[in-house]
């Protein structure tokens, strides 16, 4: 179906892109599997031919036997979403969002096929029922905003098979979705690959995530294939201590490890394999909670007016719907649940950045749900959050030495200029990067070191609680490894306290002492991590964990 020679991609004179060979046979499912920059997602530009403005390419991709790369731009055109789609990596920036959803699945309709207007509208509707929409009618009338981020990538894949291609390009269609989401949208693609005979090009950094879905997997490392073969093969018998990292960088759900490992940890051959003992962790647990509690919770509620009509009839949605629990100092508390949860809003209306409806937070003892900006201002150093999307809380405009010192004058840490710089380029150090990155600005860093960044800004202050708002859960296994092993060597150096919010539980169970599971708004079990993970007592907890991918 697909055979790519040879293929060399150039930006300017770096090459990014390094004469890869690689096939994709009818009705197979192939995994293309890397870390962020490793040139998986510019090999599927290539395919589709949206790189000829902006980058040089070498070599040949035949598909069907022709090759696409001489193809003219009006031919480019007559493939793009008929014989080859693509489904992207983010939903809501690949949608319009002045325009209904079932209006943008139309266009493709609209431009490769003869059907009249009352037909694309029920084949549309139709498309809606086969990617299993929850009513597919309101939907074709919804705009993006209006519906979730599971919602968004089903508009996208019914736009993707509209035309019945012959091959898909599924580029991280999961990434940043739930756990059970991405279950779904896993299943979907392979009943909609085995109902209509099509291939597709899978590409994720997470190795046990494709062995799902794949028959057969392609590992890219900077640029080059290091290694191929059917899936059991590559996940079973991998050669390369590289594609050993992917595999094992993410937690393991049975050994709690002292230090997750990393792509540098395996080509060094560094590999720290000592584990956090049972034992250690009770005694742990012992110190701590012998204290009394950092942060108090009693029955909190946060409810957003929701409006219905243009009559004034309003709804009231209960995003924190009588939440109670404590936190000790030093402990990490984990907070999962599906997206709409109510994980974030508690976490906000915690830092007093949603107002609470009713109830109590209780810091050091002391009741600071009531507290107005002002007085809240004293507590903000104390109480701090690294947020999920580090580029968007980083001012693009300003180097991020200058972003780390901006909290640090405003809450008078340190006494002059000179020693706050002093202490931030500590702090870069500290955090894995170097001193001249103080004058560099965010575009000019990767997602991890923005993460980074993100982490080194929070801690500047020196605070007592953290709280981590899906602060991992867009970046490659890998470098998610080395964040969780940052966050926690902090924690022991600095004595933090974080309350981790995230929907992947095989990541939280790692990080957290205490685990909070929510469901609409309401806390569903509460309990050790591991205990909960052993024995989960209810339905909705058992099918987050039944959610995670194990691999093969």
């Amino acid at each position: 179906m697909l055979k790519i020679s040879s293929l060399s991609v150039f930006f300017s004179e770096k090459r990014v892109v390094k004469k890869i060979n690689l096939e994709i046979k009818s009705n197979r499912i192939l995994g293309l599997v890397g870390e962020s920059g490793s040139g998986k997602s510019v090999t599927s530009l290539a395919v589709l031919g949206l790189l000829s403005n902006t980058a040089k390419i070498e070599g040949e991709i035949f598909f069907n036997d022709e090759n696409i790369l001489s193809f003219s731009e009006k031919k480019f055109q007559d493939i793009r979403g008929k014989d080859i789609a693509m489904i992207f990596q983010e939903p809501m920036s690949s949608l319009n969002p002045t325009l209904p959803c079932g209006y943008q699945v139309s266009e493709i309709l609209k431009q490769h096929t003869n059907l009249s207007s009352l037909e694309i509208k029920n084949e549309v509707i139709s498309l809606f029922e086969k990617v299993k929409l929850p009513r597919p009618k309101d939907i074709y009338n919804a705009y993006p905003h209006q519906i979730s981020g599971g919602q968004k990538q089903r508009v996208m894949i019914a736009m993707a098979i509209a035309c019945k291609p012959k091959l898909l390009i599924a580029d991280e269609p999961t990434t940043a979705l739930d756990v059970t989401v991405q279950k779904e949208i896993i299943h979907l693609l392979k009943d909609l690959q085995q109902e209509t005979k099509m291939s597709i090009l899978f590409i994720t950094h997470d190795l046990a995530l494709v062995s799902e879905i794949a028959d057969d997997i392609v590992v890219m490392y900077q640029g080059e294939i290091i290694e191929k073969g059917t899936t059991e093969a590559v996940f079973l018998h991998s050669k390369k201590e590289y594609t050993k990292a992917l595999i094992q960088s993410k937690p393991n759900l049975n050994v709690r490890l002292k230090n997750l490992p990393t792509v540098t940890d395996f080509i060094k051959n560094t590999v720290d394999t000592s584990i956090y003992t049972n034992e250690e962790r009770i005694a742990f647990h012992q110190k701590i909670y012998e204290k009394k509690p950092l942060l108090e919770i009693f029955n909190l509620k946060k409810e957003f007016i929701s409006k219905k009509s243009w009559f004034g009839n309003t709804s009231k949605v209960k995003a924190v719907n009588d939440v109670s629990f404590k936190i000790y100092e030093g402990e990490t508390l984990g907070l999962v649940g599906e997206s709409g949860c109510g994980k974030t809003t508690l976490g906000r209306t915690i830092l007093h950045l949603e107002k609470a409806t009713s109830g109590q937070i209780l810091y050091k003892g002391n009741d600071i749900t009531g507290l107005s900006k002002k007085d809240f201002k004293s507590l903000r150093k104390e109480i701090q959050i690294i947020f999920q999307d580090p580029f968007s809380s980083l001012n693009p405009r300003i180097p991020v030495g200058e972003a780390i010192l901006e909290p640090m004058k405003v809450h008078g840490i340190l006494s002059s200029k000179k020693e706050r710089k002093k202490y931030v380029l500590e702090l870069l150090k500290k955090v894995g990067l170097e001193e001249e990155h103080f004058y560099r600005y965010p575009h000019e860093f990767s997602g991890g070191q923005r993460q980074r960044i993100g982490i080194a800004r929070t801690i500047a202050l020196k605070p007592k609680l953290i709280i981590c708002d899906e602060s991992v859960s867009a970046l490659d296994v890998s470098v998610q490894a080395q964040v969780l092993n940052l966050l926690n060597q902090l924690k022991s150096e600095f004595n933090f306290t974080y309350i981790f919010i995230s929907h992947d539980l095989a990541v939280v169970k790692y990080m957290a002492d205490q685990l909070i599971v929510m469901n609409k708004g309401k806390i569903e079990e509460t309990g050790d991590a591991d205990l909960i993970y052993k024995n989960p007592k209810t339905a909705y907890t058992k099918k987050l964990i039944n959610a995670i991918p194990k691999g093969i």
